[in-house]
């Protein structure tokens, strides 16, 4: 898979690390940078090259996680989820079809950020769950 990756100055190094964990599952990283302190930017950015399909899955990193996750919602096509332990990132995947993951560098250690990336990776949406009736409203929604 392609992952888009991008963070704020907070967490470069987190990122980095995760990035190098992530080619060693086999998965090609497009880093979309660490230098703007302004989140929203690097979050847009992303979330606009996976809601195109230029990038399969997307991850952002800022501090908590959570400004990423805002930003990156106010995208038509995104839908990124705040995950902070493995099962809210296997679930972001296969209840709610999470196109995008986020999290906090300054509240998640590396270590728990690899196992959630790896699980976020290793889901996917199930068409014939009863989650989907639930994700299909989102999408309707959005629509208009």
């Amino acid at each position: 898979m392609k992952i888009a990756i991008g963070c704020d100055p907070n967490a470069a190094e987190f990122k980095f690390k995760l990035m190098d964990y992530i080619k060693t599952l086999g998965h090609e990283c497009v880093d979309f940078g660490s230098g703007d302190p302004i989140y929203a930017n690097t979050a847009i950015e992303v979330a606009e090259s996976v809601a195109k399909g230029e990038n399969d899955k997307g991850i952002l990193i800022c501090g908590t996680g959570i400004g990423m996750s805002i930003a990156a919602n106010k995208v038509k096509g995104a839908y990124a989820a705040l995950v902070s332990d493995v099962y809210q990132a296997q679930r972001a995947a296969l209840s709610n079809d999470a196109n995008i993951i986020t999290m906090g560098a300054l509240v998640t250690g590396i270590e728990t950020g690899k196992l959630m990336t790896k699980a976020y990776l290793e889901c996917r949406f199930d068409p014939g769950s009863r989650s989907y009736p639930k994700v299909q409203r989102i999408f309707e929604y959005e629509k208009g």
